[in-house]
C-alpha cells in the first residue's frame, strides 16, 4: 500500500466518523487484534507436541560399513 493509498484511507475514515470518534475505532481496532493474537497464541499452545519416537517410523538396522560387500 503506498502513501497515497494510506492518506487516501486517514481522510475517508475522518469523514465518515469524525475527529471525535476516530480514537475510540483505534482502541476497538486494537483490542481486536490483540484478543485475536491472544486466541491465536492459545490453539498452538493447545496442540500436543508429537515426540520424535512416534513421528519417525521403525528403520532396520542399517548394515555397518565392514559388513558390506563391494561388487566383484
Amino acid at each position: 500500500m503506498s502513501a497515497g493509498g494510506f492518506l487516501l484511507i486517514v481522510i475517508a475514515a475522518l469523514l465518515l466518523f469524525g475527529p471525535n470518534k476516530l480514537p475510540d475505532l483505534g482502541r476497538a481496532v486494537g483490542r481486536t487484534f490483540r484478543e485475536f493474537k491472544e486466541a491465536t497464541r492459545d490453539i498452538v499452545d493447545d496442540v500436543p507436541e508429537v515426540k520424535r519416537t512416534e513421528a519417525a517410523p521403525a528403520r532396520a538396522e542399517s548394515p555397518k560399513p565392514e559388513d558390506r560387500r563391494l561388487p566383484e
